[in-house]
């Protein structure tokens, strides 16, 4: 990875901290699902003993569900190992000042066992660890993240009150691309883009999208950790503004039977020299690296899918004529394929188009990546493109539940080989849990359906 200038350096961190002006530090680690999870620390305290030496949290933060319930079945962390700690150490690269908490900054740590060895199943640790094997081919991966949400009049309390039930969307009809629609809560999306920028994001543009009270900030592509970090804090500080604005929101991948919440990830590379490697003189403009890079994605789409999909709502949102693809297939600028390529030259670049609001961004790009790299080190062939509906076409299906991705997830071999058997089996378990605690909850639609009736 190139060096980079953070948003905020130690030196004007210790300037701020002398003159009063920060007193609170945040240091945090994205878990399994991709949520910030770490410790405030007194800004004095952090500087003269956290910065150089790191500091501690209980392993079972990588091994419980997303009730924070522990469980069985993770190798690195449980009962009988005696839940000790491993080791938080801090990014500066990420360091940054978050203007919804006054006089806070934060930065992202790095996971280590006390030998000073990686937590492999980390997902930064798993990013990096594909970002490396990119890097020994001399490429860069530049990502840019879509993520959607829908926004309530409800606070997060009153929601969880009513059992989020008959909760009032901020906006009442379909407002995708309404100016009129996004102004009902320009004062919610405006603070939202500022503190964002103010964190040192890149901010675009907001829009509004077609369910009820749904819209999309969208930020500016970055290097792919970078990216993934901004992703996590986004989301943190998303909910965390709107809940200080007495609203709520949702990046659940399929709230109602309505549109979900996606999250597009885009994706391309850089060489050496800071060009596109997806540009050439091929076909639509591509490079060979591209070819085999996109039929690697292909290959391992299904395998995958555990990475992209990682909830059982998440299976929810892959309907027909939804915008959420159902088939294992790309085409130019196609939105009803999983894969959707688009731009030309330098902006050349592939959409894939199965991730949620819900997604993990570290492990999604990781399975993005390592898919390219299956491709390229294989010299995949590239299918013939789909230029019409993939919804009706004879093609690959993309998992419907957790429980069928998870199966392809536990054996595959592209997974194991790129991956390692600790991690696959890491994954494998979070989605056992996950299966296992959904098929013993009795639902809704179950007592609706069946209290009198049956």
């Amino acid at each position: 990875m190139a060096d980079r200038t953070p948003p905020l350096s130690v030196e004007e961190l210790r300037a701020l901290v002398a003159g009063g002006e920060i007193d609170t530090v945040v240091l945090a680690f994205p878990d399994m699902q991709g949520r910030l999870q770490g410790k405030r620390f007194a800004a004095r305290f952090f500087l003269d003993e956290v910065l150089g030496h790191g500091t501690e949290g209980c392993n079972y933060l990588l091994a419980v569900d997303t009730e924070m319930n522990t469980v069985d079945g993770y190798a690195m962390s449980s009962w009988d190992r005696g839940y000790g700690d491993f080791a938080m150490h801090p990014d500066v690269s990420t360091l940054r000042r978050v203007p919804w908490h006054p006089g806070t900054a934060l930065l992202v740590a790095d996971l280590a066992w006390h030998d000073g060895s990686p937590v492999v199943a980390a997902p930064r640790q798993i990013l990096r660890r594909q970002l490396d094997r990119l890097a020994e081919l001399g490429y860069t991966a530049q990502v840019g993240t879509e993520l959607e949400f829908i926004v309530f009049k409800d606070s997060y309390e009153q929601a969880w009150d009513a059992g989020y039930r008959d909760l009032t969307p901020v906006n009442r009809y379909n407002i995708d691309y309404s100016v009129l629609g996004t102004g009902r809560i320009e004062p919610l999306l405006r603070r939202l883009r500022n503190d964002m920028a103010g964190a040192g994001l890149t901010v675009e543009s907001a829009k509004g999208e077609c369910n009820p009270g749904q819209h999309e900030i969208a930020f500016r592509y970055d290097e792919a950790l970078v990216t993934c970090d901004q992703h996590a804090l986004y989301k943190t500080g998303a909910k965390e503004i709107a809940a200080q604005e007495g609203v709520s929101l949702t990046f659940m991948a399929k709230f109602n039977e309505r549109e979900g919440n996606s999250c597009h990830i885009h994706l391309s590379l850089t060489d050496a020299d800071g060009a596109n490697a997806m540009a050439g003189d091929g076909d639509g403009g591509m490079s060979d690296v591209m070819r085999h890079f996109l039929a690697g994605q292909l290959a391992a789409l299904r395998d995958f899918s555990l990475l992209y999909a990682p909830n059982i709502n998440s299976y929810k949102r892959f309907q027909p004529g939804s915008f959420a693809p159902t088939a294992v297939a790309w085409g130019p600028d196609n939105r009803t394929c999983a894969l959707r390529v688009v731009g030309h030259g330098r902006s050349l670049r592939f959409e894939n188009r199965l991730p949620g609001g819900d997604v993990n961004p570290y492990l999604a790009v990781a399975g993005l990546v390592a898919a390219g790299l299956y491709g390229i080190e294989r010299r995949l062939a590239l299918p013939e493109p789909c230029t019409g509906n993939a919804y009706a076409a004879d093609l690959a299906h993309v998992p419907t539940t957790l429980r069928e991705a998870a199966e392809l997830w536990e054996t595959s071999p592209i997974a194991k080989a790129a991956f390692g058997e600790e991690v696959v089996a890491h994954y494998r378990n979070m989605a056992r849990v996950e299966v296992e605690a959904y098929d013993a909850a009795v639902t809704d639609w179950e007592l609706h359906r069946s209290f009198e009736r049956l």
